[in-house]
């Protein structure tokens, strides 16, 4: 009953609260690998980073909205946590097991943008406004093109049941079933997490975007809760292509596991390798160019159910 109960929420919060150091570990590791290693050690230079920003003080604007400022971290790692709480780690493990899961998944990302523009626009600052301005012109894109490809993986299951989705890849995963879902899948999880080349919201260029004017633990959150929305995307792209815990030998917890491990390294080298893109010519790539490849997944993966 224990295990049924509490097992599958330990696990939530567990990924909340390491999420953030393992994506740190492993992005210094994968910038090692490529020959442009980090300041500081690579295992404890995150824990430091972390318990310096605990200590700072948190740093205050010119008649900002103070509730949604300070709650608008918190409610974004809020979002990650029900992103993987419809990870499902096994056949019987998993937090919430809706029917009803890929909408669920579609909801945190259509809130994502709300909250990330919050962020921004709460600060009362000029470049918070507009890294959160930058987001909101690509957030519709990245939802369009997630919608369109988990669509595409619910069709063989003919269900909106992660579970269900993972039990259909039982003889042939959708990343062969269907070659362009994954990819881009992956750069939807890049750009709602405005990581690496998609970071167009907390951007250099903007002095740090919508996290421009935080510091101290509401930073400490932010940071938090980015690393914990990459490591569920890791899941869901996990679940829907790469067949969950579907594997010889080995435990389904461990192959779940060793899958998001796998997709979140991915993840990190892409952010370190694809050039960063202007934001107009961002929004052309996801509305002329990868919106409608989503929607030829989606066709390819209907044709496919058909046959």
């Amino acid at each position: 009953m224990f295990s049924e109960l509490f097992l599958p929420v330990l696990m939530v919060i567990f990924m909340l609260v390491v999420g953030g150091y393992a994506v740190a570990v492993l992005d210094r590791l994968v910038a090692s690998a490529l020959g442009t290693p980090q300041a500081g050690g690579i295992w404890l230079a995150p824990m430091a980073r972390g318990a310096w920003l605990l200590t700072q003080h948190a740093n205050a604007t010119e008649a900002p909205d103070w509730r949604a400022w300070r709650l608008a971290p918190a409610l974004y790692l809020a979002l990650a946590a029900g992103g993987l709480a419809v990870v499902p780690w096994s056949a019987s493990l998993v937090a919430t097991d809706l029917v009803t899961s890929v909408v669920l998944w579609g909801s945190v990302e259509a809130l994502a943008t709300v909250v990330i523009f919050l962020h921004g626009w709460s600060a009362n600052s000029l470049l918070a406004l507009i890294g959160g301005y930058r987001y909101v012109a690509l957030g519709l894109s990245y939802i369009l093109i997630s919608m369109f490809v988990l669509i595409g993986v619910a069709l063989p299951a003919e269900s909106l049941q992660f579970t269900q989705v993972v039990a259909s890849q039982e003889g042939l995963w959708n990343v062969i079933r269907q070659p362009l879902g994954l990819p881009l899948f992956l750069i939807v999880g890049l750009g709602m997490t405005f990581w690496g080349p998609l970071n167009l919201a907390d951007s250099t260029d903007l002095a740090g975007g919508t996290a421009a004017e935080i510091s101290g633990p509401p930073r400490l959150v932010w940071d938090m809760a980015r690393a914990a929305m990459l490591v569920a995307f890791s899941g869901v792209a996990a679940t829907a292509f790469l067949g969950g815990w579907l594997g010889p030998w080995l435990p389904g917890l461990l192959w779940m596991s060793l899958k998001m491990l796998a997709v979140l390294s991915v993840l990190l080298l892409l952010g370190r390798l694809l050039p960063r893109l202007a934001p107009e010519r961002c929004v052309t790539l996801m509305w002329v160019v990868l919106l409608p490849l989503s929607f030829i997944d989606l066709v390819w993966a209907g044709i496919g159910a058909l046959l």
